[in-house]
């Protein structure tokens, strides 16, 4: 948590932004795994805790414009819950904590929206994506609930993302101490990375790792030896001689601000020349996007610098043929790098994306394609200073895809498909870091760790 003066700070903006009507905010409660007391672990919503920066459950708050009014809403502590929870501040010692003075009850809270819509007021409200908050808001808004996305409104969503987007210096700060930790659980996943070994005796240690850290995860932990499967949350390969183990792993901080770095793996210490080969064409394409991070640069071009090295590369050793700047703006270097370039990054993994994507990482001047691949971008704009994006370029040689373009003879003045047959058990490469814009460029992000060929290979095998 920040000081007062940060919240107070944001909330202040809100209320220039959307100039008048009542902005509500429905925090996120706990969550049953499979009987009301037996709960998942909690997470607050994020634009909550950017504006009122308590995380914990049974809240919820307005911000009254023309009032200037913010309250905070929700209920002391019983006996009961003291008994089993041992005892709290109470709702107005919280409230003082982040610059707010006016507490109430939470059930006012239905009622002071009631009042509001009777007086003809415009109520204004995020989208929502847990299915309880979903239907407190239809109750309380008397909106059907599959008339409810339509509602939300585009101005405070507008304007929630520009201030989210821009990451002031104690977010930065944030970043970087989940940044450590996420140093910490890459190399030792590097070490423990062994012939033998089960995917899942990893990734339960790298949790530990985490927790005994004081953070927790941002998502669920990417690690296996079929790295070619973008999302592989499966645990339960054993690792072989001759593998690599795609490693693509998040930590939240303290204060729920996420870093999410990619690396892979030589199962054996040392990558095979083929491994080399590709590793080395994924890392040069990374090296290349970065430094053309700058304010004022569209990240669909550098998402595109990224994908021309990726099919130059691929040309050089007979997988892909061609002009490569054709190729990619054909789309045929998608068979191998089938997802965009990055994604903003903050208090959520995939910043604000619950808010809309489209609205995160496009605007009136760049627009989503609806290219294979390229429609995956989660951000094509023009950057800015204070933008936290994850960079992420890969190749993948994905079985059931490759067949499908070689029945297809997709694209087949760009893809060498006997060449390719022959890396059809290869599985995939993916190398990730987290950059910040600044005013005169970019940082990357805390400590990257090992990400050369020699010193992957110098960390795996020592």
């Amino acid at each position: 948590m920040f000081k007062p003066e940060t919240y107070i700070e944001r909330r202040r903006k809100l209320k220039e932004q959307i100039k008048s009507g009542l902005i509500i905010f429905l925090g996120n409660n706990e969550s049953p795994m499979n009987y009301t007391d037996n709960t998942y672990l909690f997470r607050q919503d994020s634009s909550f805790l950017y504006f009122w920066g308590l995380n914990s459950h049974g809240l919820a708050a307005t911000i009254d414009v023309e009032a200037d009014k913010d309250t905070l809403y929700g209920n002391d502590q019983t006996v009961d819950d003291i008994i089993w929870m041992g005892p709290q501040p109470i709702m107005q010692e919280r409230a003082q904590k982040v610059g707010v003075e006016a507490t109430a009850p939470f059930d006012q809270f239905a009622e002071d929206i009631k009042k509001a819509l009777q007086q003809g007021r415009k109520v204004h409200f995020l989208p929502q994506y847990r299915h309880e908050n979903m239907i407190s808001l239809s109750s309380m808004l008397e909106i059907e609930i599959p008339k409810l996305t339509d509602s939300t409104s585009v101005d405070l969503i507008k304007a929630v993302v520009e201030q989210r987007s821009i990451k002031s210096k104690e977010e930065i700060d944030e970043i970087e101490s989940a940044l450590e930790i996420a140093y910490e659980i890459h190399t030792f996943a590097m070490k423990e990375s062994k012939p033998g070994v089960v995917e899942q005796e990893i990734v339960g240690k790298m949790e530990g790792i985490v927790l005994a850290k004081g953070g927790r995860l941002a998502f669920p932990v990417i690690f296996s030896r079929h790295g070619e499967t973008l999302h592989n949350h499966y645990y339960g390969n054993t690792l072989q001689d001759g593998d690599i183990a795609v490693c693509d792993a998040g930590v939240e901080s303290a204060a729920n601000y996420a870093a999410d770095i990619t690396r892979t793996i030589p199962v054996s210490g040392k990558f095979s020349d083929r491994q080399k080969e590709v590793y080395e064409i994924v890392l040069t394409s990374q090296e290349q996007a970065i430094a053309a991070m700058k304010p004022g640069v569209k990240f669909k071009d550098v998402h595109f610098i990224s994908a021309k090295e990726i099919a130059t590369g691929l040309k050089n050793i007979g997988i892909m043929q061609g002009d490569p700047d054709e190729a990619v703006a054909a789309g045929a270097h998608a068979l191998f790098l089938p997802h965009g370039l990055g994604h903003m990054m903050g208090l959520d993994v995939h910043d604000m994306e619950n808010l809309g994507e489209d609205y995160v990482g496009y605007d009136n001047e760049v627009q989503r394609s609806d290219q294979f691949g390229l429609v995956s971008l989660r951000i094509g704009k023009r950057l800015k200073t204070g933008y936290v994006l994850t960079v992420e370029p890969g190749i993948y040689f994905i079985p059931d895809l490759i067949n499908k373009w070689k029945a297809e003879n997709k694209f087949a003045e760009f893809i060498n498909y006997q060449q390719v047959e022959k890396y059809k058990d290869f599985g995939g490469i993916r190398i990730e870091d987290n950059v910040v814009v600044t005013d005169d460029g970019h940082r990357i992000l805390g400590n990257p760790g090992p990400k050369t060929v020699a010193d992957v290979e110098e960390m795996a095998s020592g």
